[in-house]
């Protein structure tokens, strides 16, 4: 059998006569995961904001926790673009602060003074940027995305300790249920079987670690009324994930932001994969040396 080459073309979306940016909407629509930014699905389309136009796409994390505010622009990017697409990602925030807000840009020519401008901001406001590219392989058009610019890796959890509102137990058990609270002991129970004297330490938004008084969150928890969610801070590589799949875990996704592989546990899944959540603890300990 042999393979054939075809000479691929690159197209000028802004010029060309059929396509258009509503084309371009319903690509990423259709399947999110395409733009590079993990497993992600549509929220929303073309968005009315209070006085402030439309937003083009509002996508959102399988998991639900982070929200991408998407504008997309054909041709070059240009200073109007960005303070739109700031606005959109500042309204949104402002309207659902329960989640984890993402302004991106996508644009066919994001230029290097757009870069530097950009740059200014980021940090500050979590932006990325997205530059896309339309191919055309004889009658059929992929489009590419490639991110130049990323968000900004923030401090550790613990590097912000004082933003956490203190709470305790019961505050768990309430929000939760006291099962999967209980299930955190048994994690602990396995980091203390290998680094002796770690409690538990109780905010507002996780359930952390800390030795010594001092806070050491290379894993942080979070139960829900059925299951628990357990944060493993560990550098991506496809052997974690293929040791997460074969183990039959539930991966959510993972946080590009913190680092942290996020996995679903219920209670049998401590014990039946006990030795694999000890590997994945001894990583993430290790990491955070």
């Amino acid at each position: 059998m042999s393979i054939k080459y075809a000479v691929p073309v690159k197209i000028d979306i802004k010029s060309h006569p059929e396509l258009n940016e509503t084309w371009v909407q319903n690509i990423i629509a259709e399947d999110p995961s395409i733009i590079g930014l993990g497993n992600l699905v549509l929220k929303d389309k073309e968005r009315i904001q209070p006085r402030a136009g439309r937003l083009d796409l509002l996508l959102q994390n399988v998991d639900a926790t982070k929200r991408y505010e998407v504008e997309i622009q054909l041709g070059k990017t240009d200073e109007n673009h960005i303070i739109r697409t700031i606005e959109y990602w500042d309204i949104e925030r402002k309207r659902f602060p329960q989640y984890e807000h993402c302004a991106v840009i996508i644009a066919e020519d994001i230029t290097s003074r757009f870069l530097n401008v950009i740059n200014l901001f980021n940090g500050a406001i979590p932006l990325v940027a997205i530059q896309m590219n339309a191919i055309q392989v004889g009658d059929t058009i992929s489009l590419v995305f490639t991110t130049v610019l990323d968000q900004l890796k923030l401090g550790f959890v613990d590097e912000d300790e004082e933003v956490y509102e203190i709470t305790d137990r019961n505050y768990w058990e309430q929000r939760a249920k006291e099962q999967t609270v209980a299930m955190a002991d048994k994690i602990l129970e396995l980091i203390n079987s290998i680094w002796p004297g770690f409690e538990l330490k109780y905010n507002k938004c996780y359930i952390g670690l800390a030795k010594d008084g001092q806070p050491n969150n290379f894993v942080i928890m979070r139960p829900q009324k059925n299951i628990m969610r357990v944060e493993f801070k560990i550098p991506k590589s496809d052997d974690i994930e293929n040791k997460i799949e074969s183990a039959g875990l539930d991966m959510l996704d993972y946080d590009s932001r913190w680092e942290r592989y996020r996995i679903k546990l219920n209670k049998p899944d401590i014990e039946k994969n006990k030795d694999f959540i000890i590997e994945l603890l001894k990583a993430a300990y290790e990491n955070n040396l």
